[in-house]
Parts: structure tokens; C-alpha cells; sequence
């Protein structure tokens, strides 16, 4: 179904945190995903964020809403979203996909909101565990940081406009050891270390962001002081995960893909 194209990257920004205010309110936990998060999480950076041309387009970035609650209050987030929000959604989509994923249109076809639950299971799986003592009440109205970090270095073929909100992300924010406004490098090391094929395609996307960065500070779209921070925390992240202690699953997968065995799955673009 398409959508009406309109609203501003402004404008949709407040329409996620409003809908995430909205289940607050009802005791129901929804976080923001994706690039619309990494614009709230990086206050102050938004003029970087549009210098970068995310979609081609320096006045807009944002086409949709993507939020994350747990399943436990799957049939509550229904009902905020359909009964008390007026959204509406394909009855087809909800009899095929319903239990892992909802897509609502907003009721003048503005928007659509997708909205996963405990998990995003795309080319590897980020994991935010069950209501109570998940990783969605770490932060507000937004995943983490490192869960943002992690949603964008999973992708198995990147494109530039995820590189562009690594850029962002690792601009607007310090490494350290806690989810306190920063990138978690114990939960990086601890999340990757476990898993090899996570581990290779977020090292080599890493690299691939640096690679981007020079590129743009060739270009003159960063300058050379942004340039050596992006720099600098890149390849500090990478000295980790090099160094991070590896499980016998991880052991597992890197045997598996020395004989040649897919380590990721496919996205399709619905899923991107």
C-alpha cells in the first residue's frame, strides 16, 4: 500500500515519540528503532545528519516509523494501535506474519509503522530479551545506543545510508562501558563473541564506515576533526572485538563458514 508522502523529518519524529508516549501512558513498552532513534539519541547533530544527504535528500530522511516491544503485550499493543490510535492494518499481513510483526498505516496513509517484538531477526538476530529484565526499558523513547549500533552493523549488505547513520551514531557518542548514553564495548564484546557470523559482517561494516568516512571527508561533507573521532572509535571498537574472548559457538560458526556455509540469512527489502 503506498503511502502519502508529506510529513517532514520533524513532523515524523513527533509522531513516533508520540505514539511511544501514548503506550507509556498505558503501560505498554515501545521503544524507536532505526534512523529516526539515532536522529533523538543524537541531539545536536541533526545539521550533520542532514550534511550526509541520508536518502539523496539533505531536507528529508525519515518514510516511515519503526518501533520494538516485547511479545508478552503483543494483543496490548493491538489495541493501543488499532482500537485507541485509529491505525489500521492489512488483515492479510496479520494472518501471515502477525505473531512476529505488526505494519500499521496511519489513518490518513501519512505513515506506516512496523513494529517488531523482543528481537530484530534480519541477516542476524539483536536480541532485547522479555519484558522486566529486557533491554527495552534501558532507555527512552529509544532503543540504546549499542542496540542502535548493533541494528545497523548486522546488515549483511549494507548500503550507504545505514553507513550514514553509523557515522552519525559514532559522532554524537562516547565508547565506554555501560548503556549510559554511550556505546556499550562490554555488551558489543559480550553480544559478538558468541556469534561469528554477527562478528564478521559488523567488523567488516566497521570497516566499510571508515572506508565511507574518508570518502566524505574527501568530499568535504565532514571535516577532518569529525573524520579522526569516527576514526578513532572505529578502530577502537574493532581492537575489541579482535581481542574479546570467543565462545565454542563462535569457534562453530567460523569453522562452518571456512567450508563455505551461509552465515547470514536474506532480507528481503520488506524487511530491511
Amino acid at each position: 500500500m503506498d503511502v502519502v508522502a508529506g510529513l517532514s523529518d520533524e513532523e515524523i519524529t513527533r509522531e513516533a515519540v508520540k505514539i511511544v508516549e501514548a503506550a507509556k501512558e498505558r503501560g505498554v513498552i515501545l521503544r524507536i528503532l532505526g534512523a529516526i532513534a539515532i536522529r533523538l539519541h543524537s541531539r545536536g547533530y541533526e545539521e550533520f545528519h542532514k550534511q550526509l544527504g541520508r536518502l539523496g535528500d539533505a531536507e528529508k530522511s525519515f518514510t516511515d516509523i519503526d518501533l520494538i516491544g516485547y511479545s508478552s503485550q503483543h494483543g496490548d499493543i493491538r489495541k493501543l494501535m488499532e482500537k485507541e490510535l485509529s491505525f489500521y492494518i492489512s488483515r492479510q499481513f496479520l494472518l501471515m506474519h502477525g505473531k512476529d510483526r505488526l505494519i500499521y498505516y496511519h489513518p490518513q496513509n501519512l505513515y506506516h509503522v512496523d513494529i517488531f517484538f523482543d528481537k530484530l531477526a534480519f541477516s542476524h538476530d539483536v536480541p532485547f530479551g522479555k519484558k522486566g529484565k529486557g533491554r527495552l526499558e534501558l532507555d527512552y523513547p529509544t532503543i540504546t545506543v549499542t542496540d542502535l549500533l548493533l541494528e545497523k552493523l548486522q546488515i549483511h549488505e549494507i548500503n550507504e545510508k545505514d553507513i550514514k547513520d553509523i557515522i552519525v551514531l559514532l559522532k554524537a557518542h562516547e565508547l565506554g562501558h555501560s548503556d549510559e548514553d554511550q556505546v556499550n564495548l562490554d555488551y558489543l564484546a559480550q553480544l559478538l563473541g558468541d556469534d561469528w557470523g554477527f562478528w564478521k559482517d559488523a567488523t567488516d561494516n566497521l570497516k566499510k564506515t571508515l572506508a565511507f568516512a574518508e570518502k566524505y571527508r574527501e568530499a568535504s561533507l565532514i571535516s577532518g576533526e569529525d573524520y579522526r573521532d569516527i576514526e578513532e572509535k572505529v578502530e577502537k571498537i574493532l581492537e575489541v572485538l579482535e581481542s574479546c574472548p570467543k565462545s565454542k559457538r563462535w569457534r562453530k560458526g567460523e569453522k562452518q563458514a571456512a567450508k563455505k556455509k551461509k552465515y547470514w540469512r536474506d532480507v528481503e527489502e520488506l524487511y530491511r
